[in-house]
């Protein structure tokens, strides 16, 4: 990978922008797409992003593009899309063979498939790694401390793009358990937005340290059955994402969840938002995947209910509280 070539962003949103702005700053030139003219061109003729990420002055180092194309440019690229346009953005762009960093959460609908998957499918010639962790884009941004998880199948590709990517503000922990960086990613959304229901309902913080606990015995059960280790999943991809986003309305399914707690409906929720809310697609897509393989995960059958609109929030909390006593 040369140090000559930009480190290459996918995607506009407030979490992409971030990336981009902490790794610029860092001494790095990036090239970020995205398919929104308006972003692209705030981002190089004013260095600012004010639809995704607000008051923050972007580096000179940074560049964007809506031509897929120019991409190639790029000695890497973090992909940083919607879960479920994970698919359709990389088959816009022409294989070059360079890593995919895959900064998305979230498990594909109809095929279950995490992003690794589904990036092997879409890119096949490019090697695949995935970044995830406790990660508020506002934070990054601001250059406070975080530390993330990068895992590759190959330990060496992990510890070559942490050295890549990693800044002072920046510190990634390489491994080789990508399915237990994807689930830990993939369900905390999930259960953030069922913490934020406790917070709307006002239930108060024993319930939502319970919910805590209890949330992550169902991502271990899941995690475990695909393959990850148990350790990935109690580190930072995994509880320590889990702990930030379920304690937090900088959250976007934690806010969503709150906004369920209050009464008000999935549709006007969702309907009212300009970023995604990414556990609200993967809840049902993880809860038909929990069933396929037999394993129980009530948190994310009662967020599924209602997201649905199956169930209100007393019922679903009294069916939590009614299920049957058991050992823990």
């Amino acid at each position: 990978m040369s140090e000559t070539r930009p480190i290459g962003i996918v995607g506009g949103g407030a979490w992409g922008t971030a990336l981009a702005q902490v790794l610029a700053l860092g001494g790095s030139d990036v090239l970020l797409w995205s398919r929104n003219a308006e972003v692209v061109e705030a981002i190089n003729t004013r260095r600012e992003n004010p639809a995704y990420l607000p008051d923050v002055i972007l580096s000179d180092g940074l560049r964007a593009t809506v031509d897929p194309a120019q991409m190639t440019q790029a000695g890497m690229l973090l992909v940083v899309t919607p879960a479920q346009h994970m698919r359709t953005v990389l088959g816009q762009f022409a294989p070059e063979g360079q890593p995919l960093l895959l900064c998305s959460k979230g498990i594909e609908a109809v095929t279950h498939k995490l992003m690794h998957q589904v990036a092997a499918e879409a890119m096949p010639g490019s090697p695949i790694a995935v970044l995830s962790g406790p990660t508020f884009a506002h934070e990054v941004a601001a250059g406070l401390p975080t530390a993330v998880t990068l895992a590759a199948q190959e330990e060496a590709l992990a510890r070559l793009l942490a050295d890549v990517i990693a800044r002072p503000t920046l510190r990634p922990y390489a491994s080789d358990d990508m399915v237990g960086a994807e689930i830990g990613g993939a369900v905390k959304n999930v259960l953030a937005i069922a913490c934020g229901v406790v917070d709307g309902a006002d239930l108060g913080q024993n319930a939502r340290a319970a919910l805590i606990a209890r949330g992550f015995a169902e991502m271990t059960r899941f995690g475990l059955a695909l393959g990850a280790r148990a350790e990935t999943l109690a580190g930072l991809s995994g509880l320590g994402d889990l702990v930030l986003t379920c304690s937090s309305t900088s959250s976007r399914n934690f806010a969503l969840g709150k906004g369920l707690g209050t009464g008000a409906s999935a549709a006007d929720l969702l309907g009212d938002r300009r970023t995604v809310a990414e556990g609200a697609f993967t809840a049902p897509v993880l809860l038909e995947a929990a069933q396929k393989l037999g394993i129980d995960m009530p948190v994310t059958a009662a967020v599924c209910a209602l997201l649905s609109g199956e169930q209100g929030v007393r019922d679903v909390i009294g069916a939590l509280l009614a299920r049957p006593l058991r050992a823990e």
